[in-house]
């Protein structure tokens, strides 16, 4: 139990200093605590996605503000936790008045493929497609957005209309989500 803590602040000093490797690492071992969090809470899959990705999304981008006497998890949940409420309010008021565009993006530059880019790159294009259509339409758009029309982040920002945070993210997770797929049917 203290080696994993330990471990994890560890990638928590690496995060701060925007190392990609890092981000992947806290979002994969996170992921199901926030997403178990926000469905206990919304009682939907796709609110409950959207809401964890925007949980990661915030938490990346204000990571700096992290202080490491609390736990990590809890941080997390207390950040999805006002998301949940800032969206539940939202709703209840009927009441929009969020600029996407005044949020700032951190910058993260990984000239590698991650394991899950050279996954991507390895398939055949045509078996890619198929496991593509295996993904939820908004995972299958940004995935299209980035490899099949090579848009930048900033691009699929711009073109959805969303943080580049945000944009991130959700990559990532299709990516993740991706990767799993072709894992999974490589096995069998």
């Amino acid at each position: 139990m203290v080696k994993k803590n330990i471990e994890i602040s560890e990638v928590i000093e690496k995060a701060k200093v925007q190392d990609q490797k890092a981000f992947n690492i806290l979002l994969n071992t996170f992921w199901s605590d926030v997403y178990r969090f926000q469905l206990s809470k919304t009682e939907n899959e796709d609110e409950a996605e959207d809401n964890t990705i925007n949980t990661f999304s915030k938490a990346f981008d204000k990571i700096y503000l992290y202080d490491d006497k609390y736990n990590f998890k809890t941080w997390l949940i207390s950040i999805s936790k006002n998301i949940f409420l800032d969206e539940y309010r939202k709703r209840r008021t009927d009441f929009v008045s969020i600029n996407k565009k005044s949020t700032e993006a951190y910058k993260i530059f990984d000239e590698t493929p991650s394991a899950e880019d050279q996954l991507i790159i390895d398939q055949n294009l045509a078996e890619l497609k198929n496991y593509i259509k295996l993904l939820k339409p908004q995972h299958q758009e940004i995935i299209h957005l980035r490899y099949f029309r090579e848009m930048s982040y900033k691009e699929i920002a711009d073109f959805l209309n969303e943080p580049m945070s945000s944009i991130k993210v959700k990559l990532l997770r299709a990516k993740n989500l991706l990767a799993g797929i072709i894992k999974n049917s490589s096995k069998n």
